[in-house]
């Protein structure tokens, strides 16, 4: 099978690629169980593209339900070395409105039920996540929105997502909370994901769509899920011209990507002294150190 380089995860409202052609349907039995849906593989704009939808096409899986690692180990066993995240986010500023995109480079991890790892069974390693967005990948898109020319559309570039457990939204104390640690945007879903990207090579960026004030704005109504889905799918318009314009650009010239050499230094565990069972689960991972 062809290798497949660039993938995107569609979030909330986000279920399909426009523009994706002659689709094929992906389904990877994986060590951790199954994806959260068949992959869709495709050509966007002719480039070979892996489509994933987060929550499945029927919006089946809660934020903590979702097959985290299976999803990230599928993409990375067909070969996704760059990988989009579409996102719906709480914002947390004044200045980022609903309708508003952000490109978030940290994040700060409140889930409490998710497993975080590929590692562990006699395989130990420890990846840095000091930068967790993949600069390179992140700037791609924010050159892709520049080509585009969207009427009324705002990207920022920067700022902090809190991923909480959910699936209820947050109370009025934390929302306020996390505004005094200065984050910018709230969701539920890019943690572990980000993570796990990482720990498999791939260079990873979020595309956070801003969907509501969360709860912590006087002069808005609190948020609920309507609400979030009605601005979410008006935003997944300019969202999809954006992932193609960034699919160009990624395949004219794929960025170098630290990402990709992030298990180098992270391994303790020499691949040779991993039981066997352990290293053939991770065999996508570690092939070029195996």
């Amino acid at each position: 099978m062809e290798k497949i380089r660039f993938g995107i995860i569609g979030g909330s409202g986000l279920y399909k690629m426009e523009g994706l052609q002659d689709v094929r349907e992906i389904r990877i039995d994986t060590p951790y169980g199954a994806p959260s849906d068949a992959i869709a593989a495709g050509t966007l704009e002719g480039v070979p593209v892996a489509f994933l939808a987060r929550h499945a096409r029927s919006h089946a899986f809660l934020p903590t339900e979702i097959p985290y690692r299976a999803n990230i180990w599928a993409l990375k066993s067909l070969g996704v070395e760059y990988l989009i995240s579409v996102s719906a986010v709480g914002s947390l500023k004044e200045a980022l409105a609903p309708r508003h995109m952000i490109l978030p480079d940290q994040f700060i991890d409140l889930t409490k039920r998710r497993e975080g790892t590929f590692f562990g069974d006699g395989a130990v390693a420890h990846v840095s996540l000091a930068h967790p967005v993949c600069s390179e990948l992140s700037e791609t898109i924010a050159q892709a929105f520049s080509d585009c020319a969207l009427p009324e559309a705002v990207l920022h570039r920067g700022g902090t997502y809190v991923c909480i457990e959910g699936p209820s939204f947050s109370t009025y104390a934390e929302s306020q909370l996390y505004r005094t640690w200065g984050a910018s945007v709230i969701g539920m879903t890019n943690m572990p994901e980000a993570r796990l990207a990482r720990e498999a090579e791939i260079a990873y960026a979020t595309l956070a769509l801003v969907t509501d004030f969360d709860c912590w704005h006087p002069g808005h109504a609190h948020v609920t899920a309507e609400m979030a889905i009605s601005n979410l799918l008006h935003n997944a318009v300019n969202a999809q011209t954006l992932l193609r314009a960034c699919i160009r650009r990624l395949n004219a010239s794929p960025p170098a990507s630290p990402a990709h050499s992030a298990l180098a230094q992270a391994m303790v565990t020499p691949p040779a002294a991993m039981p066997a069972a352990t290293r053939d689960r991770l065999a996508p991972l570690l092939g070029k150190y195996l």
